[in-house]
């Protein structure tokens, strides 16, 4: 029963970490991102370097790894985000975020969406 439980893990992380199921993906210093206001119609973006934070739209969005394929680095972008409140703390969103794929790995929020659009490559 264990090398079972043990198979399933190992398929579930990758599953749920795209971007080590990509190869040739390369780390850039940081990442472009979109906040929508959806009551308003408002958008922001918002340049963050790996390990910084940015407030948008009263959410605090720290990027902790953005990863592009390694032979098109305008290609799909994937970042890995912690969205918080940051009165409480309290995590909205943890996890890789997909720039072509928005929808796959979202922020659940009533009032807002952020989303990746890129990497920086420079």
């Amino acid at each position: 029963m264990r090398p079972l439980f043990t198979g399933l893990l190992t398929a579930a992380l990758a599953l749920g970490s795209p971007v080590f199921a990509q190869e040739g993906a390369v780390s850039g210093p940081g990442a472009i991102l979109r906040g929508l206001d959806k009551v308003n119609g408002h958008t922001v973006d918002a340049e963050l370097p790996v390990g910084g934070s940015a407030e948008l739209f009263g959410l605090l969005v720290t990027l902790s790894d953005c990863r592009y394929p390694e032979d098109n680095p305008t290609g799909d972008a994937f970042a890995f985000l912690t969205i918080r409140e940051p009165d409480t703390g309290i995590v909205q969103f943890e996890g890789w975020m997909i720039a072509s794929s928005p929808a796959l790995s979202a922020l659940d929020h009533s009032r807002y969406d952020i989303w990746v659009l890129r990497c920086n490559i420079s």
